[in-house]
Formats: C-alpha cells, sequence, structure tokens
C-alpha cells in the first residue's frame, strides 16, 4: 500500500477506474445522434472489460511478489484512467460496418487490446521524448523516477524510471497479445484478426523509427512527416482498427480497401490536428505542456510547413524556425515561434490539408458498401477526431 500511495496510486489489491469514461446522467440526457449515443455507451464497455481483464490478470500474476503488483498498478491506472479509447471506437464501426449488430463481450474484449498497444505506445513514447507529463500527470519514467529517489535506492533514479517505464510498455504490448491470439471467435475470424494485428504492430513501430529518424537527422520535408504520420499514428489509430473490427465479423476485402484509404486520411488529419494542438493548444486542455514539439525537435507536418513556407517568404525567420527546433525555450521563446509560425502561414495550411483529408475521406465513405448507420457512426467520430481541443 507504501509503494502505490508513493506513486498517486490506489492500493495494490484495489481496482483503478477512470472517472470520465462513466456515462453520466447529463451524458445520457443530452440529445446525441442514435450513433454518438452508441459511441458513448462502447466508451464505458471498453473501460469495463479492460477493468475486469487487468484485475484479473493482476490476481492471476501477484505469487511474482509484490514489486511486482506495483507495476500492474500503475499499468491498471494509466490505462483506465483518461483516454479517448478512439482505437476500439473505430473498431466497433468496423464490425458493426459489416456485421451491423452489436458485439458480443468476446468481440469487445479484442478491441479493449487496442486500449493496451496504445498504452504501450504512449509509454514508450514519452520515455523516448523525455516527456514529463500525460494527460495532465506525470509520465510513467518520471512517477518511477520518483519511487526510487524517495526510497533512497542505489543508482540513478532517472535510469531506473526509464527501465521500468520500458517493462510497463512491455508489459501492456505482451497482455494486448494475449487478448487477441485468446479471443473466442471462429478460425477463420482468428486468422484474419491475427494478420491485421501483425501489421498493426510492425506499422506502429516502424513508424514510431521513422520519427526518430526525422528528428535526428532534422529532416525538413513535408512528405517525410506526413510518412511518419502514416505508420506512426493513422495505421495504428484508424485503418488498421477498422479493418480488426470488420475482419472479426467477416471476410470483405472490399470494405478492408474503403477502410484503408478512409482510415490513413481520417489517421493522418488526427495527427495534423495533435500537431496544432502541440503548439497551440491549451495545456489545461491538452494535458501536456505547450510548445513540447518544438522544445523535442519533432519533426511534424506544421514545423515542416513552417520551415517551407519561411525559406520562400521571410529567410530570417526560417533561420529561428531552424535554430530553435529541438532547443531549450523558454515560455516566451515559445510564444514567439508560435507567431512565426502562424504569419508564415503554416498554422492556416494545416488546418487546410485537415479539412481536405477529412473531406476526401467522408467522400470514400459515403461511396462505401458499408450498413448505413456505420457511416453515419463513422461520420460522427471522424469529425470529432479530427476537430478538437484536447
Amino acid at each position: 500500500v507504501r509503494q502505490s500511495k508513493q506513486l498517486g496510486l490506489a492500493a495494490p489489491n484495489t481496482l483503478v477506474g477512470p472517472t470520465e469514461h462513466q456515462v453520466t446522467p447529463a451524458e445520457r440526457g443530452a440529445a446525441l445522434s442514435v450513433e454518438a449515443a452508441a459511441t458513448v455507451e462502447l466508451t464505458g464497455a471498453i473501460t469495463e472489460q479492460l477493468r475486469r481483464y487487468l484485475h484479473d490478470r493482476r490476481t492471476e500474476t501477484a505469487y511474482i511478489g509484490d514489486d511486482y503488483g506495483l507495476l500492474v498498478a500503475v499499468l491498471e491506472d494509466f490505462v483506465l484512467t483518461g483516454g479517448k479509447r478512439l482505437r476500439p471506437a473505430f473498431a466497433y464501426w468496423g464490425w458493426r460496418a459489416v456485421a451491423g449488430g452489436e458485439p458480443d463481450s468476446d468481440v469487445l474484449l479484442l478491441f479493449s487490446a487496442l486500449e493496451l498497444l496504445h498504452g504501450c505506445a504512449l509509454v514508450h513514447d514519452d520515455v523516448i521524448d523525455d516527456s514529463s507529463t500525460r494527460r495532465g500527470r506525470p509520465t510513467a519514467h518520471v512517477r518511477f523516477a520518483s519511487l526510487h529517489r524517495d526510497r533512497k535506492w542505489r543508482g540513478s533514479a532517472d535510469r531506473f524510471g526509464i527501465s521500468a517505464a520500458i517493462l510497463l510498455g512491455d508489459l501492456a504490448l505482451s497482455w494486448a497479445d494475449d487478448i487477441v491470439f485468446g479471443v473466442d471467435l471462429s478460425p477463420d475470424a482468428q486468422l484474419r484478426i491475427r494478420r491485421v494485428w501483425a501489421d498493426i504492430r510492425t506499422e506502429v513501430l516502424g513508424g514510431q523509427y521513422l520519427d526518430i529518424v526525422a528528428e535526428a537527422s532534422a529532416a525538413e520535408s513535408i512528405a517525410s512527416a506526413m510518412n511518419v504520420d502514416t505508420f506512426k499514428t493513422a495505421c495504428y489509430t484508424v485503418s488498421r482498427p477498422l479493418q480488426l473490427g470488420a475482419a472479426a465479423a467477416a471476410d470483405r476485402p472490399d470494405v478492408h480497401e474503403v477502410f484503408q484509404q478512409f482510415g490513413t486520411d481520417i489517421g493522418v488529419a488526427f495527427q495534423l490536428r495533435d500537431d496544432v494542438l502541440g503548439v497551440f493548444g491549451d495545456p489545461a486542455v491538452t494535458g501536456k505542456p505547450s510548445g513540447d514539439d518544438l522544445r523535442s525537435g519533432k519533426r511534424t507536418v506544421l514545423l515542416a510547413e513552417a520551415v517551407q513556407l519561411a525559406d520562400a517568404s521571410d529567410p530570417l525567420a526560417a533561420d529561428l524556425l531552424r535554430s530553435s527546433i529541438g532547443a531549450q525555450l523558454t515560455d516566451a521563446q515559445v510564444a514567439e515561434l508560435r507567431d512565426v509560425i502562424e504569419s508564415v502561414g503554416a498554422l492556416a495550411a494545416a488546418e487546410d490539408r485537415i479539412a481536405t483529408l477529412t473531406r476526401r475521406a467522408l467522400d470514400a465513405l459515403a461511396a462505401a458498401p458499408i450498413n448505413p448507420a456505420a457511416k453515419s457512426g463513422l461520420s460522427e467520430l471522424a469529425k470529432s477526431a479530427t476537430n478538437r481541443s484536447a
């Protein structure tokens, strides 16, 4: 219990539950469309699936010891508290697009594996970027480093925090795999979902590597940044979850192809919105410090566009951008860069790109051979994913 309190957690034998994913009376009474209401209900159902699964796995593996139990408690806390449940939502509508009806609990558990994969990606991404906060709270490696300092253990607290966070992400990915390979579906459906799952894991890891290469090489190509967005974000956030849901329901290559096009466009637009929020967002809403992408040297489409536009119109601004990206910036310097990015037209260009990708995706969706309710649900989900403040 003392270990858990030092990390700001519930006791290891207590379920750590979220508050924001529970459907409130206000939400039930709100004027939601049928499809939007289904997505809201799904959010709660996925959280409950995760809660039960993580509790069961913690109980099954308690024999490993109390210190290991703390690792699992941190995983529970991270996965169950916060997050949009966006990936399971796309998987759900992928299922509905083909099957029509509601998925059973086994299929919902399959979709919840996407949240564990997402947890792995976020924890490892925070280590790679040396981020201090996530969802308005200390990142996993920072929390474990604090535990090391509080206990006055030997060695480097920061090194311990990074090591523990890597293992935490690995555990999340391992348990996601356990769900996918253990789900109770027909042999044909199992084969289909495993193929999609293999693509998801490979693409997100490949995209992450492309990201760190772009950062290390100071890449300025917009095409390079778009490629990172495609594999690091779009594939595992939208297109593959859609295909996972459809694959669990039936063998529909025609739908698989439509979801590839729709999902890539919406997924890239989602990441472009994230890039904008990373520079212009309100930290109180996003849960992350404003300007983190600038300080970390992240080679986003927004910044690549800003440098390209500045080269053509304001060479001094281009020099400032090149010398500042990846530097230890004060808040005043971040504000100055914000003004430069907007003044050269990069913010407007990003908004135009988001709008263009979203329109193209929705046009493809309108012509798709899928259930009409799923078209409506996916349209609403796509708009909320690309037009958001957090």
